[in-house]
């Protein structure tokens, strides 16, 4: 019934699975696949979408954009907590998925080691299938755990973690991994040496540089807060960097801890922002004097970065954020909230000028955080 004979591929058409339906594209994974159908339908690829449903409703947006768009219902009951592999896998499994995609030979493109249940299927076994990996998941996992209070969570990260580690060899069942970040790359390079990896970064929704020139009045950090390491470092700009500071901090993001709530309201040059749209959110990055984006994991490529190295003026960081990116130099790096206080106070000061913004054109267009790169890249991976 699932024979590879019957059905052929087409040359340009693929299948892309997806962990959750990626609209809105309002935090870092779901940005990243949806901006990529976008680019896919530019280069004239058609789009079948798969994706899984949790909270999250059909979009017509995806829709119009995609040949088109099938949902399963993700399995989120607790009993898949005790199961050998992860959580984040097992719960996105669906003989309807698996059934649609052997209708057709086309390449399948899946999103995160997370919708990887069927990539060792003997049904399609011979076909074109690239992962997407949005993470080195078990590092990530491992990281959510050492900043999570929850003593419930805490263990689930753990756990989910030590399986994640033990499932990655599925990647070897590949035809190849698309790989976040250099970082990230260098990594399953070293580890799946028969697996081709390329990486592709993030992808976004700008396509070009987008800055005001000038001074604004305000430092910005954003990001979702129901994220424990957003969550960490927010707290650390609110108690070590701002705390002491007249300067203006705005911190946006949804769902913020109870914990974050209470030193924010602590200090009156601070102010949370809370549940508002992607539009307000690039507004204030392009407003701000400063994007101040520190973090504690050093995984990935964050696109909250991304989007103020694009839309916004000065960026201070601290070296996790930016580390085997190559934006280093777009970027004022601090290792220290001392050091990070005092770039904050000297920042504020000196306006962001027309040659500034020369800079990140000449170091973002056609570089490897470019939209039409990563398409590139990534269309070659599927169709060559």
């Amino acid at each position: 019934m699932f024979s590879r004979n019957i059905f052929s591929a087409a040359k340009n058409e693929v299948e892309i699975v997806a962990f959750d339906i990626p609209y809105p594209p309002n935090y870092g994974g779901v940005i990243d696949v949806f901006y990529k159908i976008k680019a896919f339908k530019r280069a004239g690829i058609k789009v079948n979408l798969h994706c899984f449903e949790y909270g999250r409703k059909p979009s017509p947006e995806l829709e119009a954009l995609c040949e088109k768009v099938t949902y399963y219902q993700r399995k989120i009951t607790k009993t898949n907590l005790f199961r050998r592999r992860p959580y984040i896998v097992v719960t996105r499994n669906s003989e309807d998925l698996i059934k649609n995609l052997c209708k057709n030979n086309n390449p399948i493109l899946f999103e995160g080691l997370h919708t990887c249940f069927y990539l060792d299927d003997k049904k399609v076994k011979r076909r074109k299938m690239i992962v997407r990996t949005h993470n080195i998941e078990h590092y990530y996992y491992q990281n959510l755990a050492k900043v999570e209070k929850e003593i419930f969570k805490k263990y689930y990260f753990y756990n989910e973690a030590q399986k994640l580690r033990r499932y990655e060899k599925i990647l070897e069942s590949s035809s190849g991994i698309a790989a976040i970040s250099i970082h990230d790359g260098d990594y399953f390079t070293k580890k799946y040496k028969k697996t081709k990896v390329k990486v592709v970064s993030a992808f976004h929704p700008n396509e070009e540089i987008d800055i005001k020139e000038g001074l604004g009045n305000y430092a910005l950090y954003h990001g979702s807060l129901a994220v424990g390491e957003n969550n960490e470092a927010a707290l650390y700009l609110v108690e070590e960097v701002f705390n002491d500071l007249d300067i203006p901090l705005i911190i946006a993001g949804n769902k913020p801890s109870k914990e974050l709530r209470d030193a924010v309201a602590k200090h009156s040059n601070i102010t949370l922002k809370t549940d508002i749209s992607t539009i307000e959110i690039y507004k204030l990055i392009k407003d701000a004097q400063i994007n101040v984006l520190p973090t504690f994991q050093a995984t990935g490529i964050k696109l909250k970065l991304l989007a103020a190295l694009y839309t916004g003026r000065h960026c201070i960081v601290n070296a996790p954020m930016v580390e085997d990116t190559g934006l280093e130099k777009l970027c004022i790096i601090k290792p220290s909230a001392i050091e990070m206080k005092e770039a904050v106070k000297e920042m504020m000061k000196i306006p962001f000028g027309s040659h500034d913004i020369s800079k990140r054109k000449r170091a973002l267009n056609d570089s490897i955080y470019s939209n039409n790169y990563n398409i590139n890249q990534l269309i070659e991976m599927l169709f060559s």
